[in-house]
């Protein structure tokens, strides 16, 4: 299933694309959200999908893409993540995972502007694979237990300030990569 969030900023309808129709999700959940997501959202839009009971939302093709997950709680993400990258950055592929948080609200929809920071000299950007966490998981038993609690994928555009992220951070990355948008 492909889900999707249409229409202005804090207004957007979630819906779920049948083929190239949006479908209104609305009688189903108020967003596509974590709550959405752990309460078996998914199962709901699939019997929903199958009784072909979800109205098509009017004036789709004309709306914004949103965010693709409202309100995310964190955003965890894995620095320098392939060698070419580490290479790049004139620095060892790292020994151990380097993982950084990015605030929430750093997450928008795929058209929308961004804001390059006051007083940004490094902006810089990066083409991601975002993973969609959809239900809790902590200590998992194993690896291959992972894969149980991802909700989706979805393309990911990485913004850092570069000199906050590297010059000036203290060796923290939040710096350079949590500004809004």
């Amino acid at each position: 299933m492909r889900f999707a969030r249409l229409g202005p900023v804090r207004e957007e309808v979630p819906v779920v694309f049948d083929g190239a129709r949006a479908l209104d999700l609305r009688s189903i959940t108020p967003d596509i959200d974590g709550a959405f997501l752990a309460s078996g959202g998914p199962a709901r839009v699939s019997a929903a999908l199958v009784a072909g009971s979800l109205p098509e939302l009017e004036g789709a093709d004309d709306l914004r893409i949103g965010a693709p997950i409202a309100r995310p709680s964190a955003v965890y993400c894995i620095g320098m993540n392939y060698a070419a990258h580490a290479a790049e950055s004139g620095a060892a592929p790292p020994a151990h995972v380097v993982l950084f948080m990015k605030a929430p609200n750093t997450v928008v929809g795929p058209d929308d502007d961004i804001v390059i920071p006051a007083g940004s000299a490094k902006t810089d950007w990066e083409v991601e694979l975002a993973v969609v966490i959809g239900s809790p998981a902590h200590a998992l038993a194993s690896p291959a237990d992972a894969r149980a609690h991802v909700a989706g994928y979805a393309v990911a555009n990485d913004l850092s300030e570069r000199a906050w992220q590297l010059e000036i951070s203290g060796g923290q990355w939040g710096k350079g990569k949590s500004a809004p948008g």
